[in-house]
């Protein structure tokens, strides 16, 4: 995929990949940190909960917002709060 305002791929970053179970060619790092955290289990991704009472996430095995498919529905979510 090229790079675009929808898809970013970033080979030059330290941590890249920072999922390793991601496709690297697909590997988009547009949401390099994801925007949907904030809404803990609600998010849609597939994290693990860590730390007393749900309140940390790991999102180690998470690669929802690195799917380039996922880049829409993202951005929907976002207008729901904004």
């Amino acid at each position: 995929m090229n790079n675009s305002h929808q898809f970013f791929r970033n080979v030059e970053c330290r941590y890249f990949p920072c999922h390793l179970r991601c496709d690297p060619e697909r590997f988009n790092c547009l949401f390099c940190y994801c925007p949907l955290y904030f809404l803990g289990d609600q998010c849609g991704g597939n994290f693990e909960s860590t730390g007393d009472a749900n309140t940390v996430k790991s999102c180690t095995n998470c690669t929802f917002p690195h799917e380039p498919d996922h880049v829409a529905g993202i951005i929907a979510r976002l207008k729901e709060y904004y």
